[in-house]
């Protein structure tokens, strides 16, 4: 990664400042910012992080540099974005965030249309805004060309990543900030990952049939056909790795293809009307995605090859079920996983390029991860230390799966309700983080016994939702697993000033992913990620309830595995709030004290 100390000034970034006094952490930023251009900054929840990156951005774009970005990990964080700096701004979603307006029967997103098969009269020339005739802009297309006029555009990462690595329409970066920089590599790793099923390759193959294209139809049965009998030497619901010959074995039938010709071949078709697109909507779009993602197959699967001794770069494995059930259309599945995206990372980065976020912890293990390289920094809170608690119960197992005893997780989610429970009485309401969905399941069949009103998702509810019915006051628990409720939902002003985490999400010894991971680092360097991803984890869960320096908040971490690394990665301005040497009963005797001044409403 390049570093750059830019143009701007101390002067310019205060005159864009939009707020009538700096904090110190802000102040503090800005200096390293002007030191050292490109900085990783750790900076806590509440001070202020978006503020620092839009003044970069605006100083920028006030020298009339573009293209600038500012990337979030989800949409949520965009709109909150747009929020704060509604004027200078130009937000870009996702394709499913905008209608076609191709398809006039019924609504279909851009993301559902298959807009590259398509004569579409609605599309925009991005050079010029203009569209065929004059008719009504595609609202997608229409974004994305606004946004490239000029001002501070505000997109997900993934938004970011498609437009910056294959499409290349906007050229370098002249800023980029990067905010919740800890899940970069996560959404780049999703975004290049790819699953084939084959339900889909079935209705593929019966579709090119109807419509007469010959070689490209032979070519897909027979890939079917090896994925079937690759994927049935292996034990059934069970997720494996592909041995290199296997997927050798895969790779040759895929080059036959020629996907510009067979793209062609299906534009073709569309064009004669022997595809009618309104009719075989459906089908068209998991054309446009073979055709247009072929090539990106082919290479994550070379990639899935180890190449001069070294180990390979992605990974793919193989999953069925011993039958069909009569319900399920997919029995078999091949998963083909980025992983290493360092290098794609570092190509779309700018030169001078901010990131930040709450939880960085080990900057060396970011930039192993996500290759961003650059002078790091960590911050102190402004939140009283007095607001917090951190507790590890003495008297609670280790939840490690070698560790703990037969009965000692469904005992623990007892005490975990009971707590709760004692909690309720004093009007003080609680989020409960757990790891799996067999957990989680488990624990709402406890409160369901004991009578204790849990919020939960399922049965129709989403995560959102059900956030949703907790703040408006329903419930005395919110449950969820981590990864819906570990990060992304703010309970401030004492909504849920108790938040018990189970255990640390260590990662399963039989999932493809820690099987490669085990075979491409030593063990030294593995467990230095792996504890880097769960004290991220256990970090966010904990920020749930603490947004500003106004909010009490208590974390009860249950399990002992939280005691090897805990204290250790604590920030500076927390450690006089951890509590190791009481037990679960003394913790909440405590707890009760520190929150005694909550109103009856959960609201103080």
């Amino acid at each position: 990664m390049k570093h750059l100390k830019h143009r701007i000034t101390k002067q310019e970034l205060e005159r864009v400042f939009r707020h009538p006094e700096m904090r110190p952490n802000q102040k503090e930023a800005f200096k390293a910012i002007l030191e050292n251009g490109s900085v990783v900054l750790e900076l806590p929840t509440g001070s202020g992080k978006t503020d620092i990156g839009m003044a970069v951005l605006l100083a920028l774009k006030n020298q009339r540099e573009k293209p600038v970005f500012y990337i979030t990990p989800t949409k949520a964080l965009v709109d909150q974005a747009k929020n704060m700096y509604p004027s200078d701004v130009r937000v870009v979603y996702g394709r499913n965030e905008y209608q076609c307006l191709y398809y006039t029967d019924k609504y279909v997103s851009a993301e559902e249309a298959p807009c590259s098969m398509l004569d579409c009269p609605h599309r925009v020339n991005q050079e010029t805004g203009e569209t065929e005739d004059s008719v009504v802009p595609c609202p997608y297309l229409w974004a994305k060309y606004e946004a490239k006029q000029g001002g501070i555009v505000v997109c997900t990462m993934a938004f970011y990543l498609f437009t910056q690595l294959f499409s290349k329409e906007w050229g370098e970066p002249a800023g980029l900030v990067v905010d919740e920089v800890h899940h970069f590599a996560k959404v780049v790793r999703n975004c290049l990952s790819y699953e084939i099923t084959d339900y889909q390759l079935e209705r593929t193959v019966n579709f090119l049939k109807e419509i007469g294209v010959v070689k490209e139809t032979e070519i897909l049965e027979n890939f079917l056909r090896k994925i079937r009998e690759i994927i049935r030497c292996r034990p059934p619901r069970t997720a494996t790795l592909l041995e290199p010959h296997e997927i050798q074995d895969l790779l040759i039938d895929l080059y036959k293809i020629d996907p510009i010709e067979f793209r062609g071949q299906i534009r073709k078709a569309v064009r004669e009307r022997v595809i009618e697109p309104t009719e075989r909507r459906e089908t068209l779009k998991r054309l446009e995605v073979i055709t247009r993602n072929l090539t990106r197959y082919l290479k994550s699967l070379e990639f899935s090859l180890p190449r001069d001794r070294h180990q390979p770069l992605n990974y793919s494995y193989g999953y069925y079920e011993a039958e069909r059930g009569e319900k399920e259309r997919v029995q078999y599945r091949l998963v083909i996983k980025a992983y290493y995206v360092v290098p794609l990372i570092r190509k779309i980065l700018s030169p001078f390029t901010i990131a930040y976020s709450a939880t960085v912890g080990d900057a060396e293990v970011l930039n192993w991860e996500s290759g961003i390289e650059a002078p790091f920094y960590t911050f102190p809170s402004d939140f009283p230390t007095e607001n917090a608690r951190i507790f590890i119960p003495t008297d609670t197992p280790n939840l490690a799966v070698k560790a703990r005893k037969k009965r000692d997780p469904v005992i623990t989610l007892r005490r975990i309700t009971e707590a709760c429970q004692t909690l309720s009485k004093s009007h003080l309401r609680s989020l409960v983080v757990v790891v799996s969905n067999l957990e989680l399941r488990k624990f709402k069949e406890i409160c369901q016994r004991m009578n204790v009103n849990a919020i939960s998702y399922g049965n129709g509810i989403s995560p959102k939702e059900a956030v949703r019915l907790f703040k408006e006051g329903n419930g005395s628990i919110l449950v969820g697993t981590v990864a819906n409720y570990g990060e992304g939902i703010d309970l401030p002003e004492q909504m849920a000033p108790v938040i018990f985490f189970l255990r640390p999400g260590y990662p399963n010894p039989s999932d493809p992913m820690t099987i490669y991971e085990e075979k491409r680092y030593s063990g030294s360097r593995r467990w230095r990620i792996w504890n880097w991803r769960v004290m991220i984890e256990a970090l966010q869960v904990r920020g749930r309830n603490i947004r500003s320096a106004e909010d009490l908040g208590v974390t009860v971490f249950i399990s002992q595995q939280f005691r090897r690394f805990i204290p250790a990665v604590l920030p500076e301005w927390l450690k006089d709030s951890y509590r190791g040497d009481k037990k679960l009963e003394q913790a909440i005797e405590e707890i009760k004290k520190l929150l005694g001044r909550v109103w009856p409403s959960g609201v103080r």
